[in-house]
Parts: structure tokens; C-alpha cells; sequence
């Protein structure tokens, strides 16, 4: 009788910073697709946002994850595409996770948004063909838009993309930002560690809110 695959989720994103979107999604992929670990993975150095200026370091991001996560067993920190050379493309991450854990089923979590540009990708054929896409709601996508959208996708692409049934919190990190830079209060929307961190080292005081 052949071993279980592992069922493992990767909610990867520049968390710039980690908010409560993020970890309720990861929370919805373990629990709906019963899977084994969600691993939390920042973008070393991600093609589509080069302009960082006033944001927070990669220490800083990593550092923000480590700390929203810490109470939460199933919840990992993955380290994989910190010290990547060059940028960091989601296909060559999954398919050099599937090379080295061949026996483990990868589940790539993210939001509607990104799957709207999901064509924009660097390889999606790749991408789908190393993982099954969850893909969470918000508040402003209708489910005709997003059903439309993963047949579309599915089709094109050979894959596999999934809806999670996660609450439609419609919140982003380019908002977090905006609050912060307004001295507007984070509570509730980010973790308590994470809004004293913040503080404590000054991030994103003078970051323009127009930024993506």
C-alpha cells in the first residue's frame, strides 16, 4: 500500500505587511483542503514589484511573518525564495519543491485579484501543472466573474484552481501601508506583534499611500 502524499499550502506574497487577509486564507486552505502545513513564504526579490523604496526590509518582512505566525502549529516560515538569485518566479519555487519532495502535493494560495492576472505569470502552464491554485474571494468579485475566469484558466492551461470558502475580507497590504502612513489605528487588522514591531522600528512612516 503505497505512503500518503503530504498536502502541503504556500501563501507566498512580499507580505509588506502581513495582515489578517493572509492569515485567514492560509487558515481556510488547512482546514478545507485538509492539508498537513501552510508554508508562509516572503518573495526574495519578485519581478512585478521592483520599487520598494520606504517599505520594509527583508529582514523586516521576514521578521513580521515570523511573529504573525509564531501561535499557530500548522502555519510554517519558508525561507526558499529569500536568497534566491534573481528574481523569484513562483514556477521555478514550486518545481524545485516538487524535484526535492516528490511525494508532496503543493497548493498555491492566493487571492482573486492575482487571479485575474494570472496570465501575466512568468510560465502559468508550469505554475498548474506543479500545483493546485486555491483562490480566495473579496468583497468586490462576483462568483460569475471568478467561476468564468478558473474555467477559462483550467482550460487554457491544463490545471487545477480551487475556491476557498474564506470570509471576503477586503483588505491589502497597499492599505495597511496608507493607514500607517496616516496614523490611522491597525487594530484587528493586523496581528498585535506585528502593529508593536511596526512601531517599535518605524516602518512605513514615509511611504506614500499611491503606491501599489
Amino acid at each position: 500500500m503505497s505512503e500518503k502524499k503530504k498536502r502541503i499550502g504556500i501563501m507566498g506574497g512580499t507580505f509588506d505587511p502581513i495582515h489578517i487577509g493572509h492569515l485567514i486564507l492560509g487558515e481556510t486552505a488547512y482546514h478545507q483542503f485538509h492539508l498537513d502545513n501552510v508554508l508562509f513564504m516572503p518573495a526574495g526579490n519578485p519581478p512585478h514589484k521592483q520599487d520598494r523604496e520606504n517599505r520594509a526590509t527583508d529582514s523586516q518582512r521576514v521578521e513580521m511573518v515570523r511573529l504573525a505566525i509564531a501561535s499557530n502549529p500548522h502555519f510554517t516560515l519558508s525561507m526558499e525564495e529569500m536568497h534566491r538569485e534573481g528574481y523569484s518566479y513562483t514556477y521555478r519555487t514550486l518545481e524545485r519543491l516538487k524535484k526535492r519532495y516528490p511525494d508532496t502535493e503543493y497548493y498555491f494560495i492566493l487571492g482573486a485579484d492575482s487571479l485575474y492576472t494570472f496570465d501575466e505569470w512568468k510560465e502559468p502552464a508550469r505554475i498548474l501543472g506543479a500545483c493546485t491554485i486555491l483562490v480566495g474571494t473579496r468583497n468586490h468579485t462576483s462568483d460569475e466573474k471568478l467561476d468564468r475566469v478558473i474555467e477559462q484558466l483550467e482550460e487554457k492551461y491544463h490545471g487545477k484552481i480551487e475556491k476557498l470558502e474564506s470570509l471576503n475580507i477586503d483588505i491589502s497590504s497597499k492599505m495597511i501601508r496608507s493607514w500607517i502612513e496616516k496614523g490611522r489605528s491597525l487594530a484587528y487588522y493586523v496581528p498585535d506583534q506585528v502593529i508593536e514591531y511596526i512601531q517599535k522600528n518605524n516602518i512605513y512612516k514615509d511611504c506614500d499611500e499611491d503606491e501599489v
